[in-house]
């Protein structure tokens, strides 16, 4: 059996100022992602919607899934990654999750 995963990164669709991210910032993170997976997957279109409590209120955003598929963890690309998307998007916080997948 080969394991490998599939990364998913939620990306809001507005930066932390309420500036929307542009489609073209869509297609460069994307190309940059299939340049290092050799390919990904976005949901831009059908955005999810995502609630949280943050004191007394209740945040909302709009996010995109983009979905890369990895061979291997690499931690620390991940964890640089997600800190640079923090920073370019003015976000308090870039959710990027993995999960182990065993083809058959």
């Amino acid at each position: 059996m080969n394991r490998s995963y599939v990364v998913q990164i939620l990306v809001p669709k507005e930066t932390g100022k309420g500036e929307p991210v542009s489609k073209e910032w869509f297609d460069k993170f994307l190309q940059k992602l299939t340049d290092e997976f050799g390919g990904a997957t976005s949901y831009i279109r059908a955005p999810a919607k995502g609630l949280w409590r943050s004191g007394d209120t209740t945040e909302r955003d709009d996010i995109a899934v983009v979905e890369v598929m990895a061979t291997k963890l690499a931690p620390e690309f991940w964890r640089s990654l997600r800190e640079r998307l923090e920073r370019e998007l003015s976000q308090e916080e870039i959710v990027i999750r993995a999960q182990e997948i065993i083809a058959l």
